[in-house]
């Protein structure tokens, strides 16, 4: 069964929700283990995205964190992170168009996080690529 981007940015958003929690609860992981767990077959972009959060992530955050006016990246709901993180990471180290990534983004937010989330992802985004 092959996946659409829009499909695995959804297992990628999950596994960096997961992966956000063990952190937040000093809890053990293993990467990859985390990934088999949400995603059948190997796929290298999920690999590169979540590994580059994931070593990106005190970056990221920072990143956010200059971008949210009057907000930090650690009072959005865990979703709403991971959705930032993710498309922060893609926008800043990937060859994605930032078009594809904002929307993408957004309609993850729109799926996963209110509206007031999905506004302030859609801004940070928006400041960064035009920037």
């Amino acid at each position: 069964m092959t996946l659409t981007r829009s499909e695995l940015r959804e297992k990628i958003m999950t596994i960096v929700y997961q992966i956000s929690l063990y952190k937040n609860n000093s809890l053990e992981y293993n990467i990859d283990n985390v990934i088999k767990e949400n995603v059948e077959i190997e796929n290298e972009f999920v690999k590169e995205m979540v590994f580059g959060v994931v070593t990106y992530y005190d970056e990221l955050n920072t990143i956010a964190n200059n971008y949210l006016q009057n907000w930090t990246i650690d009072r959005l709901d865990a979703t709403g992170a991971a959705i930032l993180r993710m498309a922060i990471y893609e926008t800043k180290y990937t060859d994605t168009p930032s078009v594809v990534v904002i929307n993408e983004a957004i309609e993850l937010a729109k799926k996963y996080s209110d509206d007031s989330v999905r506004k302030m992802i859609n801004a940070v985004l928006d400041r960064i690529i035009n920037e």
